[in-house]
């Protein structure tokens, strides 16, 4: 019988265990001290990072968990899912709060000031952020731009400053391998947000991880196939697009590392080689097979609809692969760059990114500032925005090709 989690393991990642359950493991005492009993907030909670960022940290015991999010229906599902658990039902803490809000507003900012720990001090011990736009598409126009630099920067200094009022014990963030060496603006948000978090560093400890895709997460082209499939649309992927992949149940555990045995201004990333990278048409292959396809390898997006308004359980599923062509894609993943010192001793599973300073706040304002006030101009345009990052990031390299990926399948 096919399952997500089955297929999962034996095509994507190539694992039938979690890469990180040694390390959970080994650090057990360590997890339940930094996790047991505390306060914690997770901003973007119902994602399917931040839900398995919740899955992981259960076990451990919190004393309160609070959980925003903007999508209320997904943080409803959690709530239902987490209640059903024959496991994690009883370890919901007694303060369970899911608020279907955004962190950026005035509703957000009066929970947080008003919300006590158990000591008596405002605010949480833990606060985990995982609201960001983190697909390549998002920046098609300057619109799109602006939401997703709004997301990923500026709302994100909004809430360091409510930190540093009520300061926690740790602070996590989720950045992205596209980070490294980044060609798209999407990438280059998230790479801005490791220095404003870090320049925030001196007045609580601040951690983040970069990782690679999140298998069958919301919003991600291997969700989509099975989407086209139980709509009866064809598959569309790219073949010369190579990437590392994580299962989703990874994806909450290396949070949860990186968030508390991490130390200030460390990033962590997965110890993965190049041997497990795969590419999209190959997930979409193995796909069809295990669920007992035979695959029509169409010439254009045009002949595979055109077949797919034709097809019957009897014939071949439609397919169409091609090269990438689009803006902002990247050939390849890489989680560091030439001159950051990597730890690959600490753990089995986990690299850590260790010599990162302290950035001059003042000179990563003054790019937010920049940003913003950009945006507030009538004839603000994407191209000056590259522009913009590209003065703060010199090696900011952004790949433009008039294309996008709306404009596929």
């Amino acid at each position: 019988m096919f399952t997500l989690e089955n297929f999962i393991n034996k095509y994507v990642t190539k694992r039938d265990t979690s890469m990180f359950a040694i390390d959970i493991i080994n650090n057990q005492s360590e997890l339940e001290k930094a996790i047991g009993e505390k306060s914690v907030l997770v901003i973007g909670g119902a994602g399917s990072i931040g839900s398995s960022f919740i899955r992981a940290i259960l076990p451990f015991k919190p004393a309160e968990l609070v959980v925003v999010d903007t999508n209320e229906n997904a943080l409803t599902e959690l709530t239902r899912s987490l209640r059903s658990s024959a496991i994690l039902s009883a370890c919901i803490p007694e303060v369970y709060l899911p608020y279907p809000m955004d962190y950026s507003s005035i509703t957000f900012k009066r929970m947080f000031l008003r919300h006590k720990r158990s000591n008596g001090a405002g605010g949480f011990d833990i606060v985990a952020n995982f609201s960001a736009h983190k697909h390549v598409r998002s920046e098609k126009d300057i619109y799109s731009v602006e939401a997703m630099i709004r997301n990923n920067v500026i709302h994100a200094k909004s809430l360091l400053d409510l930190l540093e009022i009520n300061r926690p014990e740790a602070y996590f963030c989720v950045s992205t391998d596209k980070a490294a060496n980044p060609v798209n603006i999407m990438g280059a948000s998230k790479r801005i947000m490791e220095d404003l978090i870090f320049s925030y560093s001196d007045s609580f400890p601040v951690k983040t991880a970069r990782f690679a895709n999140v298998a069958f997460s919301n919003g991600s082209l291997p969700a989509g196939f099975l989407e086209r499939i139980n709509q009866k649309q064809p598959l569309s992927a790219p073949s010369d697009v190579k990437r590392y992949f994580v299962s989703p149940q990874e994806s909450g555990q290396i949070c949860m590392l990186s968030a508390t045995l991490g130390s200030n201004r460390n990033i962590f990333f997965p110890k993965l080689e190049e041997v497990q990278m795969t590419t999209f048409d190959k997930i979409a292959e193995d796909l069809l097979h295990t669920m007992k396809y035979e695959i029509d390898y169409c010439g254009s997006e045009e002949e595979a609809i055109r077949k797919s308004r034709e097809w019957d359980y009897e014939k071949p599923y439609p397919v169409y692969f091609s090269k990438s062509d689009t803006s902002g894609e990247k050939a390849f993943e890489e989680f560091y760059i030439a001159g950051e010192k990597v730890d690959l001793d600490r753990f089995q599973s986990l690299g850590v990114i260790t010599d990162k300073v302290r950035p001059e706040r003042t000179a990563v304002i003054d790019l937010v500032n920049t940003l913003n006030e950009a945006f507030e101009s009538d004839n603000c345009t994407k191209n000056d925005i590259v522009r913009i990052i590209k003065q703060y990031m010199p090696n900011f390299e952004h790949i433009e090709t008039g294309k996008g990926l709306d404009g596929k399948m």
